[in-house]
This record gives structure tokens, C-alpha cells and sequence, in this order.
């Protein structure tokens, strides 16, 4: 019989665990709301209350010995993506995570997701928004004044590190991936092309110019920092 693990349990997580449950498999549930948990217990195998981002506690939870884990998270765009991140590094063999636009897909598969699906696409539901802001490519409501935004570095950001940049005390903004842009030959001709090679931040990672930052925070605050970088 197949494992799988569902992680949280709002309408569409739920739904997915109940189904699961439903057709004979056995399923670990979970979320750190314990009325969610509480709400699914009596369905699925067994049902955890935990941060999934907490790499401890979701190991302890036993779920890198699942078949299929299936990522529901949906506004939290941080904890989904650091979500999958772990359990890609636990070795689970297929990860299945909800994504709320192409570029949140595409952080997904970057770190880790053998499956995305867009619940909000299919049933209708999914609001984007773009903006012409000079610097901002591309720029994804979430609900809420939460949004995911993509800012190309320039100016004085260049050659700064983001341990320096002090992003996310000075702008409330958290930076998710960088999408780094390198040239490449393409044919015999010589002829050259772009191709985006994305790369998970870390504190000493130096920007270079043309560089994209990835980053999710209030709208306010996005725009703070894409003035900034002007």
C-alpha cells in the first residue's frame, strides 16, 4: 500500500487527505493550526501538528519513509517552497506542490517538485495581477497585499552580497530565489542566447547585474525595494 503525506490542511489540503484516506491509502496529515489537525484526525492514518519548516520536526514525523508527499500550503509562498526544499533533501521520490503562478512553479521545480499543480487555475479562482513598474517583470497577487514579485538587481545592489543588503530587515521582503541570467553558445554560427539558471539564496551569494530577484512580502514593501534598486 502507498504512503503519502499531505501537508496542510486548509479546503484543498483537506480535500486531498480525505480523498486519499477515502480510497484505502494510508496518509499523514499535516499542519501547525491544531483546529485543522483536530478537524482531520478520525479520517487519515495519523494526523501532526508541526511547522513543516521546522527540518527536526518534520523528520521526527516519519514522513521521508512516504511514497508521495503532497505540499497544499498556499499563501505562505516561503514555508511551501522551504517545505518541498526539505523533502527533496529527505530523498522522498515524488513531491507534489501547489503553486499559485508559473514563477512560484518554477521555484518549485527548481528545488525539488516532480509535480505542480494550480488548484486556483483549474477551479477559476486565481487572481494575477501586471504591473508596469519599471524593474518589476513580473508580479503575482497572492490575496491579501501578499505578493510575489520579480525585481532585476541594478545600481548600487550590484556586487553587494545580501548578507550586506540586509533585505529583509530594512524592506520586510523576503528574497526566495535568484534567477540568474548567463550567456551561451548556441550553434556553430557563434550565435549567443540567454538561459536563466536559478539558484537558492544564500547570505554571501554577491548580485551581479541582470540578476533577478525572486521575492515574496506586502506590496508596500515590494515596491519600497524595487524604488531602492533604481
Amino acid at each position: 500500500m502507498r504512503q503519502f503525506a499531505v501537508i496542510g490542511l486548509g479546503r484543498f489540503g483537506f480535500k486531498v487527505a480525505e480523498i486519499l484516506a477515502k480510497k484505502g491509502a494510508e496518509v499523514i496529515a499535516i499542519d501547525k493550526n491544531p483546529i485543522l489537525v483536530e478537524k482531520v484526525k478520525d479520517i487519515v492514518t495519523e494526523a501532526l501538528q508541526l511547522d513543516s519548516t521546522d527540518e527536526e520536526a518534520l523528520r521526527a514525523s516519519g514522513v521521508q519513509d512516504v511514497d508521495v508527499a503532497v505540499v497544499c500550503i498556499g499563501e505562505d509562498v516561503e514555508s511551501n517552497v522551504l517545505t518541498t526544499t526539505l523533502l527533496q533533501n529527505f530523498g522522498i521520490q515524488e513531491i507534489v506542490s501547489r503553486a499559485s503562478s508559473r514563477l512560484h512553479a518554477q521555484i518549485l521545480q527548481a528545488v525539488g517538485a516532480t509535480r505542480v499543480v494550480f488548484p486556483e487555475e483549474d477551479m477559476g479562482l486565481r487572481v494575477a495581477n501586471s504591473i508596469l513598474e519599471p524593474g518589476v517583470l513580473e508580479y503575482i497577487e497572492l490575496g491579501a497585499d501578499y505578493n510575489l514579485a520579480e525585481i532585476e538587481v541594478k545600481g548600487d545592489f550590484i556586487g553587494k552580497t545580501l548578507k550586506e543588503l540586509h533585505i529583509k530587515s530594512r524592506y520586510r521582503v523576503n528574497v526566495i530565489m535568484i534567477m540568474e541570467k548567463v550567456k551561451q553558445e548556441s550553434d556553430k554560427e557563434g550565435v549567443f542566447f540567454e538561459k536563466e539558471m536559478k539558484k537558492l539564496p544564500t547570505p554571501d551569494y554577491v548580485l551581479r547585474e541582470k540578476d533577478l530577484l525572486v521575492v515574496v512580502g506586502d506590496s508596500k514593501d515590494i515596491e519600497m525595494l524595487e524604488k531602492q534598486i533604481e
